[in-house]
Parts: C-alpha cells; structure tokens; sequence
C-alpha cells in the first residue's frame, strides 16, 4: 500500500469533540508538574510502538532526538530489555509501561514485585504521574489508531 492511498477515518475526536484538547493539555500540564525523573518521551514512545500508533511513534521518537536523545536509544526502546542504554528508573518505567498497556496479558497486569520496583525509583506523586501519564499516551494511541490518523497530517 502506497503511503499516498493511506486516509484517516475522520478528524481526530481529541480535536473535533468541544473540550476534549483542553482536558488532554490539562491533564498533561498537571503530570509536568510533577517532575519525572526519567524522559517521559521515552515512556510515549514504547506505549505507541505497542499499540501500533504510527502518528506517535513518529513524534515521539523525534521528541526524544530532539531533547538529545542519541539513536541508539531511541531506536532501542523497543528491545529496551536487552540493551545497556537505560537506567533502573528508564527500564521500571519501561515495564510499567508495558504493564498498563497490555492489561489483558495478564492475570495480574501489575504484579506487586513491579510495583516494589516503580516504588523504589518514584515516589507517591511521581508514581501517581507516571501512571497518569501511560494511561494518557493510551488514550492518544487509541483515539488515533481508531480514526486511522495519518503521520504529517498536522492537525
């Protein structure tokens, strides 16, 4: 398939539905003020790769070239496990990451050794943010995945 016959189902629901854009920028300056101790581009980027978001993938991988992240890191996200280019902190929330987006291969989606784990690297409102911050790129990824949005659409 040709990237010229590729077409989005419809606008984007984030963008199109009143309020909907506002409540996602809120809720995202909300987790910015909680100072991550990792590269959130990094967290959004294996989120997308997981749920096939193409529009993510691409901006989030640019994001994190952009804010200095070497290639052989951002290329790596997605092997994250084998691979020396991230921290215990990166790698927790890698795995948390994959955790929340995959909810369903599993019986207990977050086991409480991963949690020991997350709690070890981030405190209360850091974990608190990381979690809002997954569940919000999965919001993203499936709002664009269900409309078919394309890379280099703008909005």
């Amino acid at each position: 398939m040709s990237t010229s016959t590729l077409t989005s189902r419809q606008a984007n629901p984030a963008i199109s539905t009143e309020g909907a854009l506002d409540a996602l920028h809120a809720l995202n300056k909300a987790i910015d003020r909680t100072r991550l101790p990792i590269n959130r581009e990094l967290v959004h980027l294996r989120a997308s790769q997981l749920n096939g978001c193409s529009v993510c993938v691409d901006m989030h991988a640019k994001a994190l070239r952009k804010a200095g992240e070497s290639e052989e890191r951002v290329f790596a996200v997605g092997a994250w496990r084998d691979t020396p280019y991230f921290t215990d902190a990166e790698r927790v929330a890698l795995a948390l990451t994959e955790a929340l987006t995959r909810l369903a291969d599993s019986t207990d989606a977050v086991p409480d050794e991963l949690w020991a784990e997350v709690s070890e690297h981030f405190d209360e409102a850091q974990r608190a943010a990381l979690v809002l911050d997954i569940a919000q790129i999965n919001v993203w990824n499936r709002v664009n995945v269900a409309t078919r949005q394309i890379v280099g659409e703008g909005w």
